[in-house]
């Protein structure tokens, strides 16, 4: 067997259909377009979403939901992770740039201090957002906040 003599097994394959070749080839005459009309003309493209003057379906439907642009999110790191990070890495003073660096949170993410845990290091904070508690475990081990 040679690459040259391979050929699709029997029935695999159809021909195409040969439109406005004559009456005699079965799609002649109006070349299976049927009669008038749009759809008939050469160059007719129909609009996305047009259903033939019928209201389209995103107009029938009813508007929902909101979506504020200016809408903030922010990261939340809890005072406890800070504890753990100080004393594996001996850093006392953290901003977003030393968290960044540290692979907590991404580049372009606001970052808000919660109160969860405990805090036996002296830390000097400084981030978009600290919260109540948060700060008062920082102060409360000595440490200092100082929020943007």
């Amino acid at each position: 067997m040679e690459l040259n003599s391979l050929r699709p097994a029997y029935g695999a394959t159809k021909s195409t259909k040969r439109i406005a070749r004559g009456q005699g080839s079965g799609h002649g005459g109006t070349s299976t377009r049927g009669h008038k009309g749009a759809k008939s003309r050469s160059g007719y493209k129909s609009k996305r979403g047009h259903e033939g003057g019928q209201m389209p379906l995103q107009m029938r439907l009813p508007k929902v939901g909101f979506k504020n642009v200016n809408r903030k999110v922010y990261v939340a790191v809890n005072v406890a992770r800070l504890q753990e990070l100080a004393e594996k890495h001996g850093v006392s003073t953290f901003d977003h740039a030393q968290l960044v660096a540290l692979n907590v949170v991404g580049s372009n993410d606001k970052v808000k201090i919660l109160g969860n845990g405990d805090v036996t290091s002296k830390l000097t904070l400084s981030f978009d957002k600290v919260s109540a508690s948060a700060a008062e475990k920082i102060q409360a081990a000595g440490g200092s906040v100082a929020s943007k």
